[in-house]
C-alpha cells in the first residue's frame, strides 16, 4: 500500500520518541491529537522519523548567555554552517520501487487485458455460487449411483 502522510503524529509516537506535546509544536513537529496507532510497524516507523529529525534539529538559543537544555551548544553552531530550509520537515520513505520500462512480450500481446481482467473479477465474484452449484451436482449424481 502506499504510504500517507497524515495531520500530525499520535501522542503515543511523540512519547515513544521522548518528545513532549509542547515542544513537538513549538520545533515544528505536528501532532494530532486524535490519531490512534493500529499497527505496531507504522508506530516504529514513525518513531524512527521523530529521532532521524530529533537528531538533525538544531535549536537556536532564545538568550544566547544563558542557553536551555534542550538547545545546541554553541560549538555545535559554529560548526556548522546553517541555512534553513524550506521542505517536509519529515519526509516519508518511499514506499515502492517503480519498474524499469521493458518491451511487451508475444504472449503478453496475446489476448485481451480487458477481458482477462472481467474474468477474473467475475470468477472472484461467483466463488460461493459455483460451490454451492458443484456441491448440487455432487450429491445427485452420489444419489444416482445408489
Amino acid at each position: 500500500m502506499r504510504i500517507r502522510a497524515g495531520r500530525g503524529f499520535s501522542l503515543q509516537e511523540l512519547k515513544t520518541a521522548g518528545v513532549n506535546k509542547k515542544q513537538a509544536l513549538s520545533i515544528g513537529i505536528p501532532v494530532d491529537h486524535r490519531r490512534r496507532n493500529r499497527s505496531e510497524e507504522s508506530l516504529e516507523r514513525n518513531v524512527e522519523r521523530l529521532k532521524a529529525y530529533k537528531d538533525r534539529l538544531i535549536l537556536f538559543p532564545l538568550k544566547s548567555k544563558k542557553p536551555k537544555k534542550g538547545d545546541s551548544s554553541a560549538d555545535t553552531l559554529k560548526e556548522t554552517n546553517v541555512t534553513r530550509k524550506i521542505s517536509s520537515v519529515l519526509p516519508l520513505p518511499p514506499s515502492y520501487v517503480a519498474e524499469e520500462p521493458r518491451a511487451i512480450t508475444a504472449e503478453e500481446k496475446e489476448g485481451n487485458a480487458y477481458a482477462t481482467l472481467r474474468k477474473a473479477r467475475s470468477d472472484a465474484r461467483l466463488v460461493g455460487v459455483r460451490e454451492v452449484r458443484r456441491k448440487k451436482a455432487q450429491e445427485e449424481e452420489d444419489a444416482k449411483k445408489k
